[in-house]
């Protein structure tokens, strides 16, 4: 897959919904059902994040729900990248980018969301033929602010921000010409997944669909 590729697929990813789940599953039994309901909220693309061990599990099963475009997240070495694929993931996100990781993405031919917090790291990216990156940490590194003045000589690069966004803050993001989404966690709080509360992540999903409008 080429980055040209690779970048025309994570844009129509990111143009599914505005924002991205960013989801910790500890018990694969939570898999189906909190991406069933997420996806009858309305956001269809979901990142799994590699941070726990029943992770690659979840992505799998969550690969079986119809409507439903699953990504693994936390990506930083070409095993994971492995991994992921071999679980089923359709694309992946990386908190940043090493050339072993865009090459193993390449070689497995996964799309890839990957990270970039300064223009310098975007530079290197775009140098590379990727023009869909994901900005991390987001509010840490300054915020929309920041990811506004990064877009004025980088107008040829978009982005997810993702790290720190909220309902509160998620629309100054989304207001932004080069911004296409956001990722979020607030969709799926682990004390809802733990009491399998799938009617009310459903209702936060369908408000956060909202945020886009």
């Amino acid at each position: 897959m080429t980055p040209q590729d690779a970048s025309k697929r994570a844009r129509e990813i990111c143009g599914l919904a505005p924002i991205v789940p960013v989801l910790v599953v500890n018990d694969v039994t939570h898999a189906r059902p909190l991406a069933e309901a997420l996806v009858a909220g309305g956001l269809p693309a979901l990142e799994v994040t590699l941070r726990t061990p029943a992770a690659l599990d979840v992505i799998a099963e969550m690969a079986q729900v119809s409507g439903g475009v699953v990504g693994a997240g936390t990506l930083v070495t070409p095993q994971d990248v492995k991994n992921a694929k071999a679980a089923g993931a359709t694309f992946g996100v990386s908190p940043g980018a090493t050339d072993a990781l865009i090459d193993a993405c390449e070689a497995e031919e996964l799309p890839l969301l990957a990270g970039a917090a300064t223009a310098t790291e975007a530079m290197r990216l775009l140098e590379r033929g990727y023009d869909m990156l994901k900005f991390f940490p987001a509010e840490a590194s300054g915020g929309a602010p920041a990811l506004k003045a990064i877009g004025a000589p980088l107008p040829q690069i978009s982005f997810c921000p993702t790290g720190g966004v909220s309902p509160q803050n998620a629309a100054s993001y989304l207001s932004l010409p080069n911004v296409l989404c956001a990722g979020g966690s607030w969709v799926a709080p682990s004390a809802m997944v733990t009491a399998g509360d799938w009617a009310g992540i459903e209702a936060l999903a369908k408000e956060a669909r909202l945020l886009g409008a």
